[in-house]
């Protein structure tokens, strides 16, 4: 499998939020030193978590920070953006980054009621995500109803981050399909892949159908410290589920100290069950375990750690695991 990372530029209990910023240019620095394929952002809006809500502004300056590594989005919420000007932004970002841009897109409308009213979204409204890709891609290239600036002669590729009705969508438009959470672990996910795969129209993006699966990938010296490493990111996640605000991350300490409710342990559990934490034979094993279920051709790590040095250093280990 390729191999890449995704970083949502997690914010930790007690720090200024803008090191969650600073932190991921720091970290695709080492990301390129590992030899990693790419090195994606996210977009996420009035998260207290998570500290950046501009994809295209971060990729600027990775990219500057940065000379061989592919960056791109994990993805950039179509529904918040006209295709124009989401064509506008990667087309810049192309030109500063000859031949090394992604640009993966998602269709989620906001964390909770408030933020999708602040983007001023209807949850009731027309769903134009399909109509606005097949757009978005012919403004990037050049066959557009209006020129989007400035004109590249290089194609940014595309992808699509989806679940359910929205894998059925990449296999419509053509686009590589970027999965996680449920479908990685489920019947119904493994049907959906392959449907994707049967169903796959070729397209200028795309000749071939590909899967990137997306999840928590935590690497240490042994199986226990691998879980205490991955703890604070499923602590956030269930603690979300009970409050409906993202926290921000805390130290393992910090958490082990706190009372846990029944439920949010049941859902910790869960989370940490399904991430992948572990010795590098651990970790090699349920790698290879999932690549063999869903057929994946990249992986697309998303893991974050309340301790930056335990992070740079599970992203060392597997980058070794998977040369």
């Amino acid at each position: 499998m390729r191999l890449s990372l995704l970083d949502r530029s997690r914010t930790r209990d007690g720090r200024p939020e803008s090191e969650g910023v600073t932190g991921s240019i720091e970290r695709a620095v080492h990301a390129e030193q590992l030899g990693y394929d790419r090195f994606w952002v996210a977009e996420h809006h009035a998260v207290p978590g998570i500290a950046s809500g501009s994809p295209a502004v971060l990729l600027a300056a990775i990219g500057a920070a940065t000379h061989r590594i592919r960056i791109g989005s994990g993805g950039v919420m179509l529904p918040n953006h006209q295709p124009l000007v989401v064509a506008e932004q990667f087309l810049m970002l192309e030109a500063m980054n000859p031949g090394r841009v992604d640009l993966g897109l998602g269709r989620s409308l906001g964390f909770t009621a408030p933020v999708r009213a602040a983007l001023r979204h209807d949850i009731d409204g027309p769903d134009t995500f399909e109509d606005d890709v097949e757009e978005l891609g012919g403004l990037l290239s050049g066959e557009g109803g209006v020129t989007a600036h400035p004109v590249s002669a290089t194609t940014i590729p595309m992808s699509l981050l989806a679940t359910g009705g929205g894998i059925a969508i990449a296999a419509r438009v053509g686009l590589p399909v970027v999965v996680g959470g449920p479908v990685l672990f489920s019947a119904e996910g493994a049907e959906s892949l392959a449907a994707y795969r049967r169903d796959f129209r070729p397209s200028a993006q795309a000749a071939d159908p590909h899967v990137t699966i997306s999840l928590d990938v935590t690497v240490a010296d042994d199986d226990a410290t691998a879980r205490e490493l991955a703890l604070p990111e499923a602590w956030a996640m269930a603690r979300s589920r009970q409050t409906g605000e993202f926290p921000a991350l805390e130290s393992v300490e910090s958490i082990r100290a706190q009372t846990w409710p029944t439920q949010v342990r049941t859902r910790v559990e869960t989370s940490l069950a399904r991430a992948i934490a572990g010795s590098p034979d651990t970790v090699r094993r349920l790698l290879d375990d999932l690549q063999e279920r869903t057929g994946a051709d990249e992986l697309l790590a998303s893991t974050s750690t309340h301790d930056r040095e335990s992070l740079f250093a599970s992203d060392a280990a597997l980058r070794d695991l998977l040369v």
